[in-house]
């Protein structure tokens, strides 16, 4: 069964890094957590995407676009990130999840894909 690991944390944090530039070589750094679910096999795919303060919230009503800055909702954390694994069961999948670094001071939300 697949399913997507929602990674969250500050948005304080998100919002004070620093953007990589589009063409900017990123070097291929060691995260054993990511190393050890690839070597079995369970990692689907997955990203880190740009903070919140980047978002576009876009909401149609009576046939118009309403576009909005910033995520739909105010949170303390909101999602930076995803994975996408493939296991045997949500408990196994909530086990990942808890060895995520991440999830030392921030959140994973684990939701298996629908139909699963």
């Amino acid at each position: 069964m697949k399913y997507l690991l929602m990674v969250c944390w500050g948005t304080d944090v998100m919002d004070a890094q620093t953007e990589p530039r589009p063409g900017d070589e990123t070097d291929e750094e060691s995260f054993p957590w990511l190393d050890a679910l690839r070597a079995r096999g369970i990692w689907v795919t997955g990203d880190q995407i740009a903070p919140p303060r980047r978002a576009r919230s876009v909401r149609v009503r009576d046939g118009k676009t309403l576009v909005t800055d910033g995520p739909f909702a105010e949170t303390k954390e909101a999602v930076g990130g995803f994975d996408i694994i493939e296991c045997e069961s949500i408990e196994e999948a909530v086990e990942i999840a808890a060895a995520h670094p991440i999830a030392q001071f921030g959140t994973i939300e684990v939701r298996p894909f629908w139909g699963n």
